[in-house]
């Protein structure tokens, strides 16, 4: 029987296997988790021919290096990174064929943060209530990658895709997010409402799967004291105590008790997941839909 598996070479700083995540648990305290940039990741699905649900791995910066025991399709995408096979220059944003016992190397991303490898046949990590992706917050999912590591395979079900580059969305210079405020604004000063929408903001290195952390004006309450811990929402917005708003991402906590002062559009979010500490943060109010 064929070996369907793909050795770990090189982990890189923080590589996990993510999917479409474990939306749906939010009341019992799970988070969705899942890919941080749905459109790269179903793209490099498509690429190699996977449904859109399959298991890819998303690198953080400096990419990762894996070995198939069996030959298979990969693809590359997400952060533009340089690609190698055995140390020869491959196809990046496109389907590369990969021999048995071949290292495939993801470099370090020239631009943006995270990179997305899929491999024929999907990362076939044992499913969590519906879902192979790794939770940095709860813990749920396989742990991330570490060097020698080995991830069983799926079988593949279709042929991949015969094009020479899949154009991608750059990552961004500047990330502007459309924002609908609430549902606690009421907790800031005017003041501070018309400076979170109209002022720069740069995002922090703090940054993670968890939020997007940023640097910029403190924005000053209205209200003294704290919430009781209420739901919280993919995007939401929320500012702790230093002022600085935090955008939740995938790996977000479902509840919460700092006010969320408004909650970034799903499109938007992607974007999000791409931008390099430093870069600068705009918010722009749109109105509710």
């Amino acid at each position: 029987m064929t070996d369907r598996a793909l050795a770990v070479v090189r982990a890189g700083a923080l590589t996990t296997v993510q999917d479409r995540g474990r939306p749906g648990h939010a009341h019992v305290g799970v988070p969705r988790s899942g890919a941080l940039d749905p459109p790269a990741a179903a793209l490099v699905n498509r690429l190699v021919g996977n449904p859109p649900e399959a298991a890819v791995l998303e690198t953080t910066l400096n990419g990762c290096a894996v070995r198939p025991r069996s030959a298979v399709t990969a693809a590359v995408g997400g952060a533009p990174c340089r690609v190698t096979l055995d140390g020869r220059p491959a196809a990046w944003g496109a389907p590369v064929r990969v021999p048995a016992g071949a290292v495939l190397e993801i470099g370090a991303a020239l631009s943006g943060v995270r990179s997305y490898v899929a491999v024929s046949g999907g990362i076939a990590v044992e499913p969590l209530l519906g879902s192979r992706s790794t939770d940095l917050l709860s813990g749920l999912g396989p742990p991330p990658l570490t060097d020698g590591a080995v991830l069983p395979l799926g079988h593949p079900v279709d042929l991949h895709a015969r094009v020479d580059v899949a154009p991608q969305p750059r990552p961004p210079a500047e990330l502007v997010l459309r924002v609908t405020l609430g549902h606690r604004d009421d907790w800031f000063t005017p003041q501070a409402v018309r400076a979170f929408t109209t002022r720069a903001y740069r995002v922090s290195s703090a940054s993670n799967r968890i939020g997007l952390r940023t640097q910029g004006p403190v924005l000053e309450r209205a209200r003294s004291g704290e919430l009781p811990s209420e739901g919280m929402v993919l995007g939401a917005v929320q500012v702790p105590p230093d002022g600085r708003p935090v955008i939740f991402l995938a790996d977000h906590p479902t509840t919460g008790g700092y006010p969320v002062i408004a909650v970034v559009r799903a499109a938007d979010l992607p974007a999000a997941a791409q931008a390099v500490p430093g870069i600068p943060v705009r918010f722009v109010a749109v109105s509710r839909r």
